[in-house]
């Protein structure tokens, strides 16, 4: 085994790094601004510096070996924690600046985390931003962002969780008017079987569940989809809902505009269920500066969110 420790190059490993995110030279090298072929060669010269090959390369497709796989877990929080550092540096005490990576789901990016971001980048212009939006549940850290935003994500020990957005939402059932003077009005979830509906899938091939409840009353139900939508298009399918192609479960602050303009009826709203907000998650373990400010920034909209509330219902008109 090489035994050239002293020989062995950060950018180099930035590099290995990248290819193990993007799976590809080429992403890789357009990423970061390099040839292919330089990109090829850094690969080779940490390769012999090791000893051992780091990825296997095929015509279509570019993966960690096993010793690739293990360097890079190791790897991957160091280079956060120098990364960390380093904004800390860039950071004065009047203002804030670097790089904050988030790894979002889908649903936040709707409307609830624009408007968020939107103002904490007025507020931090000295910040960058970059959302890695997906659907499946995933290590943010260990994914190379500096935190995640999920519903009802599992947290490890380590992790911090702050709630973002609203506290509290729920899912509805919707149909085009045109729809329901067709078919007629539901009054059971158990209905759905004989209707035409919309079903958005995950990425990892399972449909997002109907789940309905009334009086503590719980019914799941999985009826056929018409139409299947992959849930990165949720759009495309409140569409289809909204042309009476049929009845649609998603988000109910998805479809509040749909509700407003008229182009969509709410379908059973006694059944409607109501979960936890989203949350923002990160590492206790360390924090970079991006980072701290925006969990600082998202604590005291909560806390001016509560106040506004707590003057409106003291008003008479809100009694």
């Amino acid at each position: 085994m090489a035994n050239n420790e002293d020989q062995l190059s950060f950018d180099d490993m930035s590099v290995f790094l990248d290819i193990c995110d993007t799976g590809g030279f080429r992403t890789t090298a357009q990423r970061m601004g390099l040839s292919p072929s330089s990109v090829s060669e850094r690969v080779k010269r940490l390769e012999q510096s090791l000893g051992v090959p780091l990825l296997m390369r095929t015509t279509r497709s570019v993966s960690p070996t096993d010793a690739g796989r293990i360097l890079a877990d190791r790897l991957v929080p160091l280079y956060k924690e120098a990364r960390a550092a380093l904004t800390e540096a860039a950071s004065s005490q009047n203002e804030v600046r670097g790089l904050l990576k988030l790894n979002v789901t889908g649903a936040v990016m709707v409307d609830i985390l624009p408007p968020i971001v939107d103002r904490f980048l007025e507020a931090h212009p000295g910040v960058q931003m970059e959302f890695v939006v997906e659907d499946r549940l995933v290590d943010a850290v260990a994914a190379g962002c500096d935190a995640g935003i999920r519903y009802g994500e599992h947290l490890a020990q380590d992790m911090i969780a702050v709630p973002i957005g609203p506290k509290v939402q729920r899912t509805a059932l919707a149909a085009a008017p045109s729809y329901l003077a067709r078919h007629g009005i539901l009054r059971s979830p158990v209905e759905l079987r004989d209707h035409d509906c919309i079903r958005l899938r995950f990425s990892s091939g399972v449909f997002v569940p109907w789940e309905f409840e009334r009086n503590g009353e719980l019914q799941t139900v999985d009826p056929p989809g018409r139409l299947i939508v992959g849930v990165d298009a949720a759009a495309a399918a409140i569409e289809f809902a909204r042309a009476g192609r049929g009845l649609i479960y998603t988000f109910e602050n998805w479809l509040e505009p749909s509700f407003a303009s008229g182009e969509l009826a709410p379908v059973l709203p006694e059944w409607w269920t109501s979960f936890e907000g989203p949350s923002l998650y990160f590492s206790s373990r360390f924090m970079p500066a991006p980072l701290r400010a925006f969990v600082d920034f998202i604590k005291m909209e909560a806390v001016v969110s509560a106040t506004r509330a707590s003057a409106w219902s003291a008003t008479p008109a809100y009694r």
